[in-house]
């Protein structure tokens, strides 16, 4: 909870500086797959067993940090060690389950929360 507030207030203090945050560098990528509306599972199960294989071996490679299944039911998350959406596309959108065209996938960049800077700051006098 004390973190929670610490963060809260970090991040009004930013909001109240009169220049712009600069944005932070990118450390990961979050990679979400959706399987696609009216897929037909059935054809999709026939290349789980290849994609599973080639998830783990992206894993192994060390591309794929972490992984997780989606709460509502719709596919998965991925957090990448990558620099770029495009170096996030060119591995993961060789997956079968993409080259077959039952499922997307949506990319986000992310990196450390920056308004924590604040708390590096010397204290006002």
């Amino acid at each position: 909870m004390q973190l929670l507030r610490i963060a809260t207030l970090a991040v009004v203090a930013i909001g109240l500086q009169a220049q712009a945050p600069m944005p932070p560098p990118v450390t990961h990528v979050m990679a979400i797959l959706t399987v696609k509306d009216g897929v037909d599972r059935s054809e999709m199960t026939k290349v789980m067993p290849k994609e599973v294989r080639d998830t783990v071996q992206l894993h192994l490679d060390g591309r794929i940090d972490q992984w997780y299944a989606r709460g509502d039911g719709k596919g998965v998350v991925f957090i990448l060690n990558a620099k770029t959406v495009d170096e996030a596309k060119s591995f993961m959108e060789g997956l079968p389950l993409v080259q077959g065209k039952f499922a997307s996938f949506d990319y986000m960049t992310l990196g450390p929360l920056s308004p924590l800077r604040i708390l590096l700051a010397p204290p006002a006098r």
